[in-house]
């Protein structure tokens, strides 16, 4: 008995040490929507943007599940107006690898909304959207009562080499049916210029939200099983203090390198080095360290952050991993 309670005694204690895994760092673009804009223009009554709004669930969804390290929107959008990223690129493996290499990531996630809308195929008489409204039967001019279907899929993409390193799908369908998608009248208040949140409970709520819900849903599981394609890159966090505020840093790496918002990075500098007698090379250079930054902004080509130390950093003090 006494064996026993040892050796699970050992076996916790080696799990409890176990380094823990490393989270793959993801970004997850805002889906194409071409094929069902017609749709989408029936039910809102405007051009609302509903890729993004499919990627933001899709990421809350990966952020909760805890697998993967998700890149944050502000980050995404200010890359994306960087480099010009327009919409026909959503779905574009190549393009978004690219931009996936700038934020630093080992995967992308692209996709396509295939179906978004009604179940019903017949053709509907009166009002609505000329035949728009007439061929989706949506904002009240069907007298059929139809339910909510949205399709759809997405891509992980290498960063590296633009290589298709895993396909998921999701397709949801509401368990309630009505003439009106996001309730009565249709048209649910989408807001102008496509600013139209389906994070919210409210559209959760709607019939189209119950079935955009769960094929987001059933999408983030595919994900999920699939992390094991992906390869976290290791990144070497070496860099350089490039201006000092009181006790805010600016240094001069960021998400390309790995860093991301929350790392706690060590502060270095040079006390002296030691070089071969013969060569002059350096061989060594000893180092004091002068505190810790906290990284509380990133950009793919720097960081800012909020220093803690004993003595003042100074710009050129070296900026590595901190010690474990």
């Amino acid at each position: 008995m006494k064996r026993n309670l040892a050796w699970i005694c050992l076996v916790l204690l080696a799990i409890s040490t176990a380094p823990a895994q490393q989270k793959k760092r993801v970004a997850v673009f805002n889906f194409d929507y071409g094929t069902v804009h017609a749709s989408v223009y029936s039910i809102f009554g405007s051009n609302v943007d509903v890729g993004k709004g499919v990627a933001d669930l899709l990421v809350d969804r990966l952020v909760k599940n805890g697998n993967y390290s998700v890149i944050e929107r502000k980050a995404l959008d200010k890359v994306l107006a960087e480099q010009n990223f327009s919409n026909s690129d959503r779905a574009d493996p190549t393009s978004a690898a690219k931009l996936g290499k700038i934020l630093g990531v080992d995967a992308i996630i692209i996709g396509s909304i295939t179906q978004f809308g009604r179940d019903d195929k017949q053709t509907n008489v009166g009002g609505g959207f000329g035949g728009i409204g007439r061929k989706y039967g949506l904002g009240g001019v069907s007298k059929r009562e139809s339910k909510a279907v949205v399709q759809i899929s997405a891509r992980m993409v290498n960063t590296d080499t633009a290589e298709i390193l895993g396909v998921a799908s999701g397709k949801g369908e509401s368990t309630r049916s009505g003439t009106g998608l996001l309730g009565a009248g249709g048209s649910g208040g989408a807001g102008g210029g496509g600013a139209y949140d389906m994070t919210t409970s409210n559209f959760a709520a709607t019939i189209l939200g119950e079935a955009v819900n769960q094929a987001v849903t059933e999408m983030a599981k595919e994900i999920e099983a699939n992390s094991d394609r992906i390869q976290a890159k290791k990144f070497e966090i070496d860099g350089l203090v490039a201006d000092v505020s009181q006790n805010t840093l600016i240094v001069n790496i960021g998400s390309s390198v790995g860093i991301k918002v929350g790392d706690r990075l060590q502060i270095r500098r040079a006390n002296r080095e030691v070089r071969d007698p013969a060569s002059g090379k350096v061989l060594r250079r000893i180092e004091d360290t002068v505190g810790e930054v906290t990284i509380t902004e990133v950009d793919s080509g720097s960081s800012v952050g909020t220093f803690n130390g004993k003595t003042p950093p100074k710009v050129g003090d070296r900026v590595v991993s901190a010690q474990p």
